[in-house]
C-alpha cells in the first residue's frame, strides 16, 4: 500500500484554525507532532472555562505562566485577560515554542513571550508569578511532576495560585501532592475525563 505524495505534502503544511477561549478570539497555527494540532483539547477547554466563569480569579495585572504550553492556547488567553501583566509560556519541545512564538505574533499579543525550558528549569529564579496554569502532561513521570510542582511553588508570589488540569486518573495523586507541597487543595471542577485543581502558596488566614 502506498501513500499519495500529495497527501504527505498536505500534512507538511501548517494547520490553522480560529477559536474563542474564555471570550478571547484567537487565530492559531499548529503542526503535526504537537498535542491536539487540529482543535483545542477538552482539558484546555475545561481549565479556561473555569476562568471565564470566575471560578478561578484572574486580575488584569496578573503575571502568568503557562507551563507546558504546546502551541500556546492557555498562555495566549491568559495574556489577553491580563493585559497589564506579563505572561510567559514555556515548553521543553522546540517545535512547540516555535509555534507559540508564531501565535504570539499572529495574534499581536505584546505582553506574552515564549521560552524553551524543561519544566521551569530555564526560568530566572527571581521571576515570580501570580498564577501558574498547566494542562499537565500525563506521561512525563511522577519524578518530573514532583520537580515541576516544587519549582512552581518557588516561582509563585505569596498568595499565588497554581491551576492544573489533569486526566481524572491522576486526580488523587495531585490532591495528595498539592496538599503536601502547598498545604491546601481545591477541586475546582470535575469533568468526564479531566479535573481542574487549584492550590495557593501561603494563603492568607481566614478572618
Amino acid at each position: 500500500m502506498s501513500i499519495d505524495p500529495k497527501l504527505i505534502a498536505q500534512w507538511r503544511e501548517d494547520n490553522a484554525f480560529d477559536t474563542t477561549l474564555a471570550g478571547q478570539s484567537l487565530r492559531l497555527v499548529t503542526t503535526w507532532g504537537l498535542f491536539s494540532p487540529r482543535e483545542i483539547d477538552s482539558g484546555t477547554w475545561l481549565l479556561l472555562k473555569q476562568i471565564e466563569d470566575g471560578e478561578i480569579e484572574l486580575k488584569p495585572n496578573d503575571d502568568c505562566l503557562d507551563l507546558g504550553c504546546g502551541y500556546g492556547p492557555i498562555g495566549l488567553t491568559l495574556a489577553r485577560l491580563a493585559p497589564q501583566g506579563k505572561t510567559l509560556l514555556v515548553d521543553k519541545d522546540f517545535v512547540a515554542i516555535e509555534y507559540t512564538r508564531k501565535n504570539i505574533e499572529r495574534n499581536r499579543i505584546p505582553n506574552a513571550e515564549a521560552l524553551l525550558s524543561n519544566g521551569l528549569a530555564q526560568i530566572d529564579p527571581a521571576r515570580k508569578f501570580d498564577i501558574i496554569c498547566s494542562n499537565v502532561p500525563a506521561k512525563v513521570g511522577k519524578e518530573m511532576l514532583y520537580i515541576m510542582l516544587d519549582d512552581a511553588r518557588a516561582h509563585l508570589k505569596p498568595g499565588g495560585r497554581i491551576v492544573l488540569v489533569t486526566i481524572s486518573g491522576l486526580r488523587e495523586f495531585f490532591k495528595r501532592t498539592l496538599v503536601e507541597m502547598f498545604g491546601n487543595y481545591d477541586k475546582v471542577k470535575q469533568g468526564k475525563d479531566y479535573t481542574v485543581a487549584l492550590a495557593i502558596k501561603d494563603p492568607s488566614p481566614t478572618p
